[in-house]
């Protein structure tokens, strides 16, 4: 008798199991349905600074960026990017207020090439094409790899590379410890924004980030002046290092200290691909047939689940 009642006991707590079971795949089957993930292609457009030794004021002597964008919306809340950015970043201290900076009257100007793996969490359920969820705040990070290269006014009003002089004495047997710097570099970008569905296709962003770098040589300026009397340092090095030639060796130029930073503020267009994509996919079916895959239907597997739990 008692084991009739264990067998009747262990039936019902594999029946509850299943049922379970059986809810928890029906929601996620209704959550497929209810939202699919989707690709976008999208075109940014806005403005760049930098901050640094040179600058430390948001937005002052901005120019323009641009770039594209790929993003998989996965779900409502989560969205990878990838992103390639062409930016302009630049500072003049030569007409500038400050005393100080005036003194130094140290110049750059650097286009920055960003490519960079992101992932965006909306703070609202977001799906284009929902009239429930058109819009939300958003923020992002992730990882990019930049190039740049800080060029100069010299005497001769030609820009030259900055890098390639050493204008810190990197190179010399004086300052040995002084490595030149690497034109490329790693940067962890963040910010956030706000995003807007016009429709089931097309999104509006706007957003602001900023790049955390780890070089202080964005705009060629970190440490001390090297002095005007370095025999292996060129005189075009040694110019472009202290125009104005009134510092002494190992005066301070620049704080190493601190690293530079890069932003951008903008404005990203977005249009859905899904159904380019699957056109695309269907045409290469075509000529690369996939092998047959049998097809397996949750009303499969709910029956499958009731005779394992109910029949053992």
């Amino acid at each position: 008798m008692q084991n009739i009642q264990e067998i009747i006991a262990m039936k019902r707590c594999k029946f509850i199991l299943t049922y379970f079971i059986i809810t928890i795949l029906f929601n996620q089957s209704l959550k497929a349905q209810q939202f699919q993930s989707n690709t976008e292609l999208g075109a940014i457009i806005g403005t760049s600074y930098y901050l640094g030794d040179l600058n430390t004021s948001h937005f002052n002597e901005s120019s323009t960026a641009a770039g594209l964008t790929i993003r998989e919306n996965i779900d409502r809340r989560f969205v990878y990017k990838a992103q390639a950015m062409f930016l302009n970043i630049k500072s003049d201290e030569r007409d500038s207020d400050d005393t100080i900076a005036l003194d130094r009257g140290l110049h750059f100007k650097s286009p920055v090439y960003e490519i960079s793996g992101q992932l965006e969490f909306n703070f609202l359920p977001y799906q284009p094409g929902n009239p429930l969820y058109t819009w939300t705040p958003f923020i992002y990070t992730g990882l990019s790899i930049f190039n740049f290269n800080p060029k100069a006014e010299n005497q001769n009003g030609e820009w030259v590379n900055l890098q390639e002089l050493g204008t810190e004495g990197q190179g010399t047997t004086t300052y040995p410890q002084r490595n030149k710097y690497s034109l490329i570099q790693f940067a962890i970008p963040m910010g956030g924004g706000l995003k807007i569905a016009v429709n089931e296709s097309f999104n509006i962003l706007i957003e602001y980030g900023i790049r955390k770098t780890f070089t202080d040589y964005l705009d060629d300026v970190s440490t001390t002046y090297p002095g005007s009397n370095l025999v292996d340092m060129s005189n075009e090095a040694i110019y472009m290092s202290d125009p104005q030639g009134t510092h002494l060796k190992d005066d301070q130029r620049g704080d190493d200290t601190k690293k530079d930073w890069y932003s951008f503020a903008g404005i990203t267009l977005s249009f859905k691909l899904d159904k380019r994509i699957a056109e695309a996919v269907e045409i290469l079916r075509v000529f690369i047939p996939s092998p047959p895959v049998p097809h397996v239907s949750i009303q499969f597997l709910i029956f499958t689940l009731f005779d394992l739990f109910l029949n053992t």
